[in-house]
């Protein structure tokens, strides 16, 4: 009687146990918040003038630089810029902003959210620069920045700067380094949620030599296409056709060997002397070349055994003066909206096999579908009354650029998106914190 009762109290505070165990479970819970980081436009540069092309005049925009955070409409789809950066609202639709000084150069550069590193390929500290580097910074809280500098002469004295809330810092580029003559910026943020812009000027006297925005690429790549270069050939008179150089810089501590293909209408080819190059660990280097091709366009991709950083220069001539444009290294397109108020931009495509499809939105409220397909290179013209498009599907491995001409001057940017969808866990509140 005893061995049953103890078996029965036994089998009792198993269940017991059993059944708090089955029951003592917490369900876990958690939440997110999405959202697309804001966007920095760049201030205007020295006696240049500015627009934003947007998607539409109710985006939500502000002034940095001021103590207020409220953000209003922009009352038009291409606001002007000022003398501070913009800073916009505008969900996935990543807007363009175009820069020109009246009848000396003009460019444009994608608005970009805060990014934790930029790579600037471009511009000169030499006698003839005129360029400008601006950091912006468009947090809360006090920033701190390095920035990282590789010429010709290898790399340059770290320098780390202290940029105020809701302020920027005006750098020349020839403080960077100065008399060196290629240049290649790192810009790091430390902390704080920083933006960067590259203005590269060139003058000579009273003789303006044109002038750029440098669209910066992220991170250094074994891999890199940049998309759309543009090729005026040669002019009746003209003794050669206009030059292309092309910049790279090894930031590793490794030499590395490239090879720069050519891709245009005309076929893929490798310029001569730009196979299997040898380029200096921390040197910047530079390449040039003169294709004899019949496209108005072209891209290249640079294949190289180390992680490199590069972009291509070009000369341009624009009505009676002359400009020059950086073509940058562009992402594998992917599929987002870019505003393109007031732009008609030519879109060059590149890729083995291009099969891209875009809705585009016009200032009306309709809708136009056009798809692009190709080989090797494609190009697109944005139509006059466009107001944005959307990159509805794309193949694999395909990357876009866009080039743009006005009365000023001559411009790129990238098919990239300025802002990308962020994943923030939200805190839950839990009891068991105040009563264990």
């Amino acid at each position: 009687m005893r061995n049953q009762r103890a078996l029965i109290l036994v089998a009792a505070v198993t269940a017991v146990i059993f059944v708090s165990n089955i029951l003592n479970f917490t369900v876990s819970t958690s939440r997110f918040n999405e959202s697309y980081p804001a966007v920095v436009c760049p201030a205007n540069g020295d006696g240049a003038t500015s627009a934003i092309s947007l998607a539409s005049s109710k985006t939500q925009i502000r002034k940095g630089g001021t103590s207020s955070l409220t953000y209003k409409s922009a009352g038009s789809a291409r606001p002007q810029g000022a003398s501070q950066a913009l800073i916009v609202d505008a969900p996935s639709i990543t807007p363009i902003s175009w820069q020109a000084r009246s009848g000396v150069w003009a460019g444009a550069v994608t608005c970009l959210a805060p990014a934790s590193s930029q790579w600037f390929v471009g511009a000169s500290a030499d006698i003839t620069t005129k360029g400008r580097l601006i950091i912006v910074n468009s947090g809360l809280s006090d920033a701190v920045v390095d920035v990282n500098v590789f010429t010709e002469n290898g790399k340059q004295p770290l320098r780390t700067l202290n940029v105020p809330s809701k302020n920027y810092l005006v750098i020349p580029v020839d403080s960077l380094a100065p008399g060196d003559k290629t240049l290649t910026v790192n810009v790091v943020p430390r902390s704080g949620r920083i933006n960067s812009f590259m203005i590269d000027e060139q003058g000579k006297g009273l003789r303006a030599l044109g002038g750029d925005l440098l669209n910066p690429t992220t991170s250094p790549s074994k891999t890199v296409v940049i998309p759309a270069i543009p090729n005026q050939g040669k002019k009746a008179g003209q003794g050669a056709a206009p030059a292309h150089v092309l910049r790279v810089l090894t930031p590793g501590d490794v030499d590395a060997s490239v090879t720069v293909e050519l891709l245009s209408a005309d076929g893929v080819f490798i310029p001569v002397g730009l196979n299997s190059r040898s380029v200096s660990a921390g040197l910047v280097t530079e390449f040039t070349f003169s294709p004899k091709i019949s496209s108005s366009a072209f891209a290249v991709k640079i294949t190289s055994t180390e992680p490199v950083v590069a972009a291509v220069e070009s000369s341009v001539a624009i009505g009676g003066g002359k400009d020059f444009t950086w073509s940058t290294a562009a992402p594998e397109l992917s599929e987002f909206t870019m505003a393109v108020t007031g732009l008609t931009p030519l879109v060059v495509f590149a890729g083995s096999e291009i099969n891209v499809a875009v809705e585009v939105t016009l200032v009306n409220g309709k809708s136009i579908r056009k798809a692009i397909k190709g080989t090797d290179v494609a190009t697109w013209r944005v139509p006059a009354a466009a107001r944005s498009f959307t990159i509805t599907k794309v193949g694999k491995q395909t990357y876009a650029g866009a080039l743009v001409s006005s009365v000023n001057g001559y411009g790129y940017f990238p098919i990239a998106p300025g802002s990308v969808l962020t994943r923030v866990e939200i805190p839950d509140s839990n009891i068991r914190i105040l009563n264990p």
